[in-house]
This record gives structure tokens, sequence and C-alpha cells, in this order.
């Protein structure tokens, strides 16, 4: 099949004529014709409006050459990327808390952020690339709420005690126990509260899409 018979086809497959095409195109009727007789072959102009209108590639048009289907190119799982990165930021956590236990160092927290910033970017670098994304995606998030935000919530939370406590206070990876174990509880119960209500959100809204699709 030359450009003559793929223009031919492409055209009898939409269901239009000749003229139909040509005003498509912005060509005479006869340009038409003559493309599809062998007469003339369409400028490269002429070329991409039909690659457009007919949806189909350039390369299709002049070599017949069709792109490989999307489903036959291999993806990477996200749910890998997904895995990895939340291991990543596990490893982040963990670092933070045992570098500020052993020396009680505010800089404790910049590494573990930077560690976990690194496991985000890698399970994003799945969204853009991997297949089952979504799956990947509840499963990161669900997970990783309670690793993200336990050193945000700390800081937070160290910082309006020591505020308001009028005592001495610092960043750290965990909630720091100042005047009141009340006050050091309730940092804590702020914490679980908040990750414990993220995952309900996530599966509520989980089971949702399901009830919908």
């Amino acid at each position: 099949m030359n450009v003559a018979d793929r223009i031919q086809s492409l055209r009898k497959g939409k269901g239009i004529s000749q003229e139909e095409l040509a005003d498509k195109i912005g060509v005479s009727r006869q340009a038409v014709s003559k493309w599809e007789s062998e007469q003339s072959l369409p400028d490269i102009e002429k070329i991409i409006l039909l690659s457009d209108y007919f949806d189909v590639t350039t390369d299709y048009l002049l070599k017949g050459i069709e792109p490989a289907p999307e489903s036959l190119v291999e993806k990477p799982d996200a749910r890998i990327f997904s895995a990895v990165g939340s291991a990543l930021n596990f490893i982040g956590l963990i670092a933070a808390v045992f570098i500020w236990i052993e020396k009680q160092l505010s800089i404790s927290v910049a590494i573990g952020l930077i560690i976990m910033a690194m496991g985000c970017m890698i399970f994003a670098t799945g969204q853009f690339t991997g297949e089952n994304k979504k799956q990947a995606a509840v499963l990161f998030y669900m997970i990783n709420v309670w690793f993200l935000s336990l050193i945000p919530i700390s800081c937070i939370f160290n910082c309006v005690q020591g505020i308001v406590g009028r005592h001495w206070w610092t960043f750290s990876p965990i909630p720091q126990l100042g005047n009141s174990l009340v006050t050091y509880a309730f940092g804590w119960f702020v914490y679980l509260g908040f990750c414990i209500l993220t995952d309900i959100i996530i599966c509520v809204k989980r089971e949702k899409r399901r009830w919908i699709s």
C-alpha cells in the first residue's frame, strides 16, 4: 500500500467524499483526486494536516509505519516505585530520630527531610512513568502519612509549646517533653489522630470509587 492507497483508505474509512476531504484540508477536489490516483503527492504541510485530521502519524501516511500499541510497550510497575519510596521515607525518619537521640542536634531534621524528599521523588517518578498508578498512590499515601507527617508535626508542636510555655525549645523529629505531661501527650495525640483520619479518608474515597465503577 502506497501513500495514495493510504489516503484513499483513510478517507473511505471516515465515510467522506473527496470533496469533503478537500474542504477539511483546504485544497481542491482535483488535488485530492490526484493524490489518490498517484498523479501527485501532498506537500509536507498537507501531510501534517492529513495526519491530524485522520488521527494518524505522518510516518504512517508516508511510509505505512504504525506506532506500537501502548499496551505492547512495557512500563515499570508504579507500585515498585511506591515501595522503594516508602522504604526511603522510613529510613529518613529512623535516621532523623536516631541522630536526635544520639546527638541532640536539630540537623537531624534536615537529614531526615532530605532522605524523605528522595523517597517522594522516586514515588513521583513511578506516577509519571509506571502502570498501576492508582494502586501505587493509595499504598504510598496510606503508609507514608505516618512517616512524612511526624517531623513537621513535631517541629510545629515543639515551637508552639516552647513559645506558650516560655521555655527553651528546638526543632526535633519527635515531640519533646516540656512543662506538662498532658501537653506532651496531646502532641502525640495530634500526630496519631491526623494519621488515622487521613487513612480513613483514603479508604472511604477508594470504596466510593469502587462503588461508582
